[in-house]
């Protein structure tokens, strides 16, 4: 169980330093046990409380690491809902391939998985695994398949095999790339648990119901082996949701530690909608590595979108750093616009520009991540911020022109920036950045 901040402050030295930038040591307390400080901070803390708290806030769902670099990561969850703190570490997805597929079909997929990329708000998102089923019952075309699809997409890869000979065979082909040697019942997970050790992979255990894969997780805990993957036998949607709403609950709020490490599902309901539909629902609901069927560009777009919004940080708008920024590749005399820095209206609005065709200077002060009309009626986004960002910054010499283009939600603040900018002649552009073309090609190329 999580300790309490009167407990946690026991432990602390009780001199009320300040140095951890807490008023007092309840103070600090009260953070460690929000898990919104470390006791690092803490510079007179003893060795027995940095032992006791550490151990204390470890992250009630273990964090596993995979790949070649192991900065692929999975678990390291803190909370049930992600407005309670944030989320941490996204649901993995990966994509399978059989060695009973055709031969160009494998290949085809292995590429499309090593070239897909998906840029949002100013993200690279991929796809981060490959799952390798045997189907063909074949331990060396297993192994082949699994030491081919490493190397061809640089990813980490599952193995699935009801073999033993198989999986340890396979498991060695991969070694060195941190991968998950998936066990298909609590014997195997037993028997698996020394080659998966040698190779250093994680391994996947699953059972008939929970008690049988809590019973395997506490023999493989015993012996000191925590890179572990829970793997649930469902049949629907409905109960998947459920079992993983339960394995949370039971390792967030009742430090259950059996239950606490991430979890591994294979999604193949033979139709693409059911399998999107079970894929958000792992996204959503606590996955720690969906396996998608088949690749699917479509499909993909849909999910990692949705994935990089669920595991975001809501109480932290996204944004970009406060800067100006090039468009194509601008001179002193090109245009100038101006935006906030919430990355989602930072990309639309430097997108429309390229769309244009010209190239152009976008300026982006500081607004604490808020769009136009939030950051302007929080007082975020001012005339006098807008001028004092241009001057700060040295732009103001850097270019030629004196004409600026702000958005027309603010036209409000046209004079006044005016006066605050000598000079300088503000243009009122469109309310929607979709109209910046337009806009654009009528009043300044046109």
């Amino acid at each position: 169980m999580a300790l309490t901040g009167l407990q946690i402050q026991k432990l602390l030295p009780g001199t009320n330093c300040k140095e951890c930038k807490s008023n007092t040591c309840l103070a600090f307390a009260m953070k460690l046990a929000a898990k919104k400080a470390d006791i690092k901070e803490c510079p007179y803390a003893s060795d027995e409380a940095k032992a006791t708290l550490g151990l204390a806030n470890e992250p009630p769902v273990k964090t596993l690491s995979f790949g070649r670099d192991r900065k692929l990561l999975a678990g390291g969850e803190l909370v049930l809902y992600r407005h309670d703190k944030t989320f941490v570490n996204r649901t993995i997805l990966a994509v399978a391939v059989r060695d009973t597929d055709p031969a160009d079909g494998i290949d085809r997929t292995l590429q499309s998985v090593r070239d897909y990329v998906l840029e949002r708000v100013g993200e690279t998102l991929t796809v981060e695994m490959v799952a390798v089923v045997d189907c063909s019952g074949d331990a060396k075309a297993f192994a082949d398949l699994a030491s081919k699809a490493a190397d061809v997409t640089g990813r980490p890869v599952i193995l699935r095999s009801g073999s033993m000979e198989a999986l340890k065979l396979a498991a060695s082909a991969v070694k060195g790339t941190h991968s998950v040697v998936c066990a298909p019942s609590p014997e195997a997970a037993e028997t698996l648990i020394d080659c998966v050790k040698e190779e250093g992979h994680a391994l996947a255990v699953t059972g008939a119901d929970l008690d049988a894969v809590i019973g395997t997780v506490a023999r493989l805990r015993d012996q000191g082996f925590m890179d572990i993957l829970l793997c649930f036998e469902t049949h629907s949607v409905a109960e998947h949701l459920q079992t993983n709403t339960i394995v949370r609950r039971a390792a967030i709020r009742d430090g259950f530690k059996p239950l606490g490490f991430p979890t591994l599902h294979f999604i193949d309901t033979g139709s693409l909608m059911d399998d999107t539909t079970a894929a958000v629902t792992e996204i959503t609901r606590y996955g720690g590595i969906t396996v998608l069927p088949t690749f699917d560009p479509a499909q993909l777009a849909t999910l990692l979108t949705l994935r990089l919004n669920i595991f975001t940080d809501p109480q932290k708008p996204i944004q970009v750093e406060p800067g100006v920024y090039p468009i194509g590749e601008p001179t002193p005399q090109s245009p100038v616009f101006v935006t906030t820095n919430f990355s989602l209206t930072f990309f639309i609005v430097s997108g429309e520009i390229e769309n244009s065709g010209i190239s152009a200077w976008l300026v982006v002060p500081e607004c604490e991540g808020m769009s136009v009309l939030t950051a302007w009626a929080a007082g975020k986004f001012t005339a006098a911020g807008i001028a004092k960002f241009i001057k700060e910054t040295g732009f103001e010499d850097r270019v030629d022109t004196r004409a600026l283009v702000i958005p027309g939600y603010v036209a409000g603040i046209s004079g006044e920036l005016e006066d605050s900018l000598a000079g300088w002649k503000v243009m009122v552009g469109p309310e929607e950045a979709a109209d910046l073309e337009g806009f654009i090609k009528q009043f300044i190329t046109g």
